[in-house]
């Protein structure tokens, strides 16, 4: 593991030229309207304000490892749609009927600059172009592209994001099992993460049996983010509020900090080893994994 979070010159380059590609082509999908367009104001604000983008990276360099072409040409629609779905459950999570929170990357949140009607409806409307971006993604056959949907969707509904949402908001505050918590944590952070891997499986055309095993990749590292999402919730510096969980079942709560970051090391070891099971030559992906967690851990010490 120390190998792979190396820091290589010629990655930092890859990643920037990514990271311009995808700014670039988000800002194209999502465009400003006239002075009166409150709702595109906000999807733009919630979506091109300077974030992470682990997801989308992550989807275009798993692709590119997977055996896809870089000049693939739905390939960064894939990535942008992912963000956008990222973007509109950020917005539905810090509505004052969710976790009412005040900052998000720093700025105050969409519904403090917009109004919470406004905020609704930019989510929706970003939900909506992320399905019609990657219905319309070139490169894919059409069996693909409703391959890439079912899994977006499945994210999203009542397997994914809702339910995971719903079980933090009516179970959050009792008294958990770890295995109630991580199952929540599944359901609100690895079912995104799992279609995001899937996406980029499906451009690059892998076979059933490695879409599988990436399954187990996703699985544990959307384990391994909540649990830094976790521990990061009491830290400054993340641009959120924080204890934001104060008073909630984390596992953090129940285990102590020092035990999830055991669990979090434990789920990285567990990811690096199913996606280098089905893909031997390419290390961009497990690369910009490790060094990513590294640098976000980094900031906790």
């Amino acid at each position: 593991m120390t190998v792979l979070a190396e820091k290589s010159p010629d990655m930092d380059t890859e990643l920037l030229a990514l990271r311009e590609a995808l700014e670039r082509r988000l800002d194209s999908l999502l465009p400003a309207g006239g002075e009166r367009d409150r709702v595109r104001a906000a999807m733009r604000e919630g979506t091109l304000t300077p974030g992470k983008r682990m997801r989308p990276l992550l989807l275009l360099l798993a692709a590119c490892d997977l055996g896809c072409d870089k000049s693939h040409p739905g390939l960064i629609d894939l990535a942008c749609a992912v963000e956008m779905i990222h973007a509109a459950s950020l917005i539905i999570d810090d509505i004052p009927c969710m976790d009412n929170a005040l900052l998000r990357r720093g700025r105050a949140t969409i519904h403090r600059q917009f109004g919470e009607d406004v905020a609704v409806l930019a989510a929706v409307a970003l939900l909506s172009s992320a399905f019609g971006t990657v219905a319309a993604a070139e490169g894919l056959s059409g069996n693909c592209r409703a391959q890439a949907v079912a899994e977006l969707s499945a994210a999203v509904g009542l397997q994914g994001l809702v339910q995971g949402q719903f079980q933090d908001l009516k179970e959050g505050g009792a008294c958990r099992s770890s295995e109630a918590i991580a199952t929540t944590n599944d359901l609100k952070t690895s079912m995104l993460f799992d279609a995001t891997i899937q996406m980029a499986a499906l451009a690059a055309d892998a076979p059933p049996v490695v879409r599988q095993k990436l399954r187990g990749f996703a699985q544990d590292l959307g384990q391994a983010f909540q649990l830094l999402d976790d521990l990061a919730d009491s830290h400054s510096g993340s641009g959120k509020d924080l204890n934001q969980d104060a008073g909630k079942s984390t596992l953090v709560a129940l285990l102590g900090a020092e035990e999830v970051h055991r669990r979090l090391q434990n789920h990285l070891q567990s990811a690096d080893r199913h996606f280098a099971f089905v893909c031997h030559q390419g290390l961009a992906t497990r690369h910009f994994m490790h060094r990513w967690f590294n640098q976000q851990l980094a900031t906790l010490r």
